[in-house]
């Protein structure tokens, strides 16, 4: 999509900001070594650094780890955070500075684990400084959680999970005293991400299997993670403290703009009022994504942008959802005419409630690291 086209479609646009992952530094060395992006690469690289280094009492340099390509590790996991935090700050800012495109236009915005929090600087309710402060003051705990303790995907074959099923199941094994586990987030219907302590996530499997027979599948993953939004984080009362912290923080009075669609609870519930309270369920609650593309689709939205280093979780919801959409609709009414019908409100009162889902193939998805890359030569005439 051209940047005059794109300009034009910033009143139908949604920003999504993507969270920690094991690789972090996806094309930051590109942006940071461009001749017109890379002062504000650099900047916002340099402020994130002395963030980090305030709050750690450690020396950091961002902008030679984007220079070296040297990835994030779980030992490094407050680098990281600072560094997701100043890339996706940065990419923001080049939109605007040299594209005119704006955040503050568009429809609304969400982000994944942290990048809910950057979505909140970025709209204007925190400083990058606010950001930072709670979850690099408590990363050294969240990494230490993060022994013993397992990802995986629990998946259903057929009908959709029960929540509630699962949720008491993982009810079930924390009463045994053996390890912790419970949901981190809600991908979909039929899937969702469990983290446990020791073999609690295989005791969790047998107890579904015993009573609900057939019905699930675990994958683990091999990687360790800090255990965000699951009850594990109680351990070290991190929510309490998180909260303890944000009472000195100088933002979080103003309600977001655009709008924030919240994954603690699916909806947009930021309002100037409850940043602290949204915050701290935000460690220990598990992740909403399938509501809130839902909920995203059903506003109207038109273009996705996805802000950071190579993101991954939300551009992949978002193409599996097409993908089974165009599947289950290939030789059914097309696709513009069920999206209509959502504009619709009495045709939408009679259709089924999810009708939205059906937009997924007509929304554009763009990844701003290499759309801005793409158009650098415009940016250049600027």
């Amino acid at each position: 999509m051209n940047t005059a086209t794109l300009a034009n479609q910033t009143a139908n646009m949604a920003f999504a900001f993507r969270g920690y992952n094991t690789t972090n530094l996806g094309r930051s060395q590109e942006l940071l070594e461009h001749s017109v992006y890379g002062l504000i690469v650099r900047q916002k690289l340099q402020q994130a650094s002395s963030c980090c280094a305030d709050i750690t009492g450690n020396p950091v340099d961002l902008v030679s780890r984007v220079q070296r390509q040297q990835e994030t590790d779980l030992a490094s996991y407050d680098e990281a955070v600072a560094m997701i935090v100043a890339m996706e700050l940065a990419q923001v800012e080049l939109l605007e500075s040299f594209f005119d495109i704006s955040l503050a236009a568009s429809q609304l915005c969400f982000g994944y684990s942290l990048g809910e929090i950057v979505a909140l600087a970025a709209s204007g309710v925190m400083s990058m400084e606010d950001a930072l402060t709670v979850p690099i003051s408590l990363a050294h705990d969240c990494v230490a959680l993060a022994d013993q303790v397992t990802l995986g995907i629990l998946l259903s074959r057929g009908a959709p999970l029960s929540v509630e099923d699962v949720t008491k199941g993982c009810l079930h094994i924390n009463a045994e005293g053996q390890g912790v586990v419970g949901p981190s987030a809600y991908l979909s219907p039929n899937s969702m991400l469990l983290m446990g302590q020791h073999d609690s996530l295989d005791r969790l499997q047998a107890w579904l299997k015993e009573h609900h027979p057939g019905l699930t599948s675990l994958r683990k993953n091999k990687q360790q993670w800090p255990p965000l939004h699951t009850p594990i984080m109680w351990e070290r009362q991190i929510p309490d403290r998180a909260a303890h912290l944000m009472h000195t923080l100088s933002g979080g009075f103003s309600a977001p703009q655009p709008k924030i669609l919240s994954l603690v609870t699916g909806t947009a519930s930021y309002n100037g009022n409850n940043t602290r309270q949204l915050l701290r369920q935000w460690i220990d609650h598990p992740q909403r994504l399938w509501d809130v593309v839902y909920e995203a689709l059903s506003t109207g939205i038109e273009t996705i942008i996805h802000v950071g280093p190579k993101p991954n979780i939300i551009p992949s919801t978002f193409q599996r959802l097409q993908d089974n959409v165009e599947s289950q609709t290939e030789n059914s009414i097309g696709m513009r005419a069920l999206s209509a019908a959502v504009s619709r409100p009495w045709l939408q009162s009679i259709l089924p409630e999810r009708l939205g889902l059906l937009r997924a193939p007509l929304v554009e998805h763009i990844i701003l690291e290499d759309w801005l890359l793409d158009h650098a030569d415009q940016a250049s005439e600027k």
